[in-house]
């Protein structure tokens, strides 16, 4: 009964348009004190959260994404990659595949990747000739590529949800996020040839002018993935360097953003989304605390246990439940179904890093899928198309992603042997 309240309430709240957090931190509440359990409970649960060092990492990654995103970074990024690879069959489909990828990975939103270099790609692939239907769902698909790189946001929030090493996370994504990578630039290079978009000649003085514009951005991933890699520095550690580093770059070296202006402008514009995010979780920590005093996630698997034996069979209704679920709602509300995923998970032998992959890959693919991806309301937005005009130029693009989703599910070497092979390196 108690149970049966809870969602009436739940969906009460959800017809009302309530914020997540207060819905999260309502069923919370709730959800004590129908088991006469004191509602502290629930203020513990955001102690414990604000304790944890990692928590560091989410507002430090947030302004150096934003910092990145207000700056000329994206111009250069671009003008240098089509540069270097722009002679290639597709070369442009393929540097707008790889800036938005590194873009994402930064901003932990495709939103703004969408908006910021969404808007400056688009119109250079409609001057390469590329159809609008190809460049549009281009554009929009890449939106959310990147999530599984580091320094993901996703991926820290995942991580501290599941109680998984962020490290671990971050060396398991780099393989299953170049395999979507690929798999999209081997569609843009067929498309490319099909369309017969002209090539241009490789000019290496070209690359150098554009790689001087750039050369102190370029290693900002490079620095952040083998530092990571190599057990140089933790995912917090990563954060501070990293936000440093890039108001450097931005505000002194390159003078793109103003330090008495721009600087506090974006400060605060980041913090508002870190805001939004920590609410979120300090409440969904509390929730999630009921739910295991509940035995919820152990009653959810012999439920399921009595319908489904197959660990095959159960990856598959995961991935439509996670597609749903993404498709429904952004990737920083989504995390909540975690706690209520990672025990099921294990019970079928899924190992919490693997699911972590396989978690943060559908919602990548969710935000395309009509009627509620966001991607698709960003792109309709930006770009001043109909939904369903947006929606049918990605549908190609979602189909090579299907591709390499079931292959990110169904074989977990793919995310797990970089962890293996690097668990027994040293620290220095």
């Amino acid at each position: 009964m108690p149970i049966i309240v809870i969602v009436v309430v739940l969906i009460i709240l959800v017809t009302f348009g309530a914020p997540l957090f207060s819905i999260i931190g309502a069923v919370s509440l709730l959800g004590f004190s129908f088991q006469d359990i004191d509602t502290s409970a629930v203020i513990i649960e955001l102690y414990r959260l604000a304790s944890q060092p990692v928590l560091l990492a989410i507002p430090l990654f947030a302004v150096a994404g934003y910092f990145l995103a207000e700056s000329n970074a994206p111009k250069r990024l671009v003008a240098f990659a089509q540069a270097l690879i722009g002679w290639m069959p597709g070369g442009l489909a393929i540097v707008v595949l790889v800036s938005c990828a590194i873009f994402t990975a930064f901003t932990g939103g495709s939103g703004i990747t969408i908006v910021a270099l969404g808007g400056l790609v688009f119109p250079i692939l409609i001057a390469e000739k590329y159809s609008e239907k190809f460049a549009l769902g281009l554009v929009t698909t890449s939106g959310s590529l990147g999530l599984l790189f580091p320094p993901s946001l996703p991926i820290i929030l995942y991580g501290t949800f599941a109680e998984v090493s962020i490290n671990d996370l971050f060396k398991a994504g780099i393989v299953p996020g170049i395999l979507l990578v690929v798999v999209l630039a081997a569609y843009s290079i067929q498309q490319g040839m099909s369309l017969r978009i002209e090539r241009h000649a490789f000019d290496i003085k070209r690359v150098w002018r554009t790689f001087k514009d750039v050369a102190w951005e370029i290693p900002l991933p490079f620095f952040v993935i083998f530092g990571i890699y190599g057990g140089y520095f933790t995912a917090t550690e990563a954060a501070a360097v990293t936000a440093f580093y890039v108001f450097i770059v931005e505000v002194i070296v390159y003078k793109d953003l103003k330090l008495t202006t721009d600087v506090p402008r974006i400060m605060i514009e980041s913090m508002v989304l870190v805001g939004a995010i920590l609410m979120i979780l300090a409440t969904a920590m509390g929730l999630t605390s009921f739910l295991i005093d509940q035995q919820i996630p152990q009653k959810l698997f012999e439920l399921i246990r009595q319908y489904v034996e197959s660990k095959v069979v159960f990856l598959m209704l995961l991935n439509v439940f996670l597609l749903l679920i993404g498709m429904m709602m952004e990737i920083f509300s989504a995390i909540v179904v975690v706690p209520l995923i990672v025990p099921v998970a294990k019970q079928y032998g899924i190992d919490p890093v693997h699911l972590g992959i396989i978690f943060l890959a559908n919602l990548e693919i969710a935000y395309l899928l009509p009627p509620v991806g966001m991607n698709l309301f960003m792109s309709s937005f930006r770009f001043k198309k109909s939904i369903g005009q947006v929606a049918l130029a990605t549908l190609p693009f979602i189909l090579v992603l299907m591709v390499a989703l079931i292959i990110i599910t169904y074989v977990p070497e793919l995310s797990l042997w970089l962890v293996h092979a690097t668990a027994a390196a040293p620290t220095p």
